[in-house]
């Protein structure tokens, strides 16, 4: 048995050009352009790989995308300025803080200095309640792109045993929330839960969602076979490949479908800013 692979490159393509087209098409003819920013501080390299993307995904939109770029020895108070003046723009309808921040600089406060009608991240307190309810919400973009990309792959949650590694503001935590709202037999591990119980929990998981953190975690032979897995973690190897939370090689072998290490979870996290920027667009209708 070999894995069919999720390719979340495909079904971010596939979004874009028949979702988002003609949603900024209907947009534009009401004289309506979507706008992004996004804010980069400093010259992190990982960071400017991911802005590429964003830039690239915003085009194949047709979303205009800006970004302005800071030194590190910004401070906060400016970066508060410009945050300031970015939400009085009326003319841009979405920006983000591409992270992670310098270290002078309290990376909560940015985030919740942004409106949240703009917080196309979903990182803001107001846009992590009651994720999927309130329909003017913006969700955050990871745990939204993996409900999407089990949606469009036409895998069933409610009633489905699934098992969420990790509890983190920004994956963890809210795809469990959204989980929970679509019915699924939900389990959360974590650093507290006792070793056996995770064991016990890994086997009997028919979907499995890893963001942890740590390269190659999880082995075929933890889990049961047929088993989808979801790999959000994204690591650099020392020969220069890439490599996510799940040992590709061992799951592959068991997993019914699993998403690959690039070109999984990143590109639907990217697509997922750009229809969040669409909708903030659509909100000032």
């Amino acid at each position: 048995m070999t894995a069919k692979i999720i390719s979340g490159r495909d079904i971010a393509q596939r979004i874009i050009e028949k979702e988002l087209n003609p949603r900024v098409q209907k947009l534009k003819q009401k004289g309506i352009t979507p706008k992004l920013v996004v804010i980069f501080v400093g010259d992190h390299s990982a960071s400017a790989s991911y802005i590429k993307q964003k830039e690239k995904f915003s085009a194949l939109a047709g979303v205009v995308s800006e970004v302005r770029r800071f030194p590190e020895s910004l401070s906060e108070e400016a970066l508060l300025g410009e945050i300031a003046k970015i939400n009085a723009d009326k003319s841009i309808h979405g920006v983000i803080v591409q992270l992670p921040l310098p270290a002078h600089i309290n990376m909560k406060k940015v985030i919740e200095s942004i409106a949240p009608t703009k917080d196309v991240d979903g990182f803001g307190e107001a846009n992590n309640k009651d994720l999927d309810v309130r329909e003017s919400s913006l969700p955050p973009c990871t745990p939204k792109g993996i409900m999407t990309m089990l949606e469009k792959s036409k895998i069933p949650i409610s009633g489905t045993r699934v098992v969420v590694m990790g509890r983190s503001h920004i994956v963890g935590r809210p795809v469990a929330e959204m989980l929970l709202y679509k019915g699924a037999l939900l389990k959360v591990l974590h650093s507290q839960t006792p070793p056996d119980e995770a064991a016990r929990a890994l086997k009997e998981a028919q979907v499995l969602i890893v963001a942890v953190g740590k390269p190659e975690l999880i082995h075929g032979e933890q889990l049961s076979k047929g088993v989808i897995v979801i790999d959000v973690g994204i690591h650099k190897r020392e020969d220069g490949s890439m490599c996510g939370d799940v040992h590709f090689d061992s799951v592959s072998k068991v997993a019914s479908l699993m998403s690959p290490v690039p070109g999984g979870v990143g590109p639907m996290t990217v697509v997922s800013l750009i229809e969040n920027t669409v909708k903030a667009a659509e909100q000032k209708l």
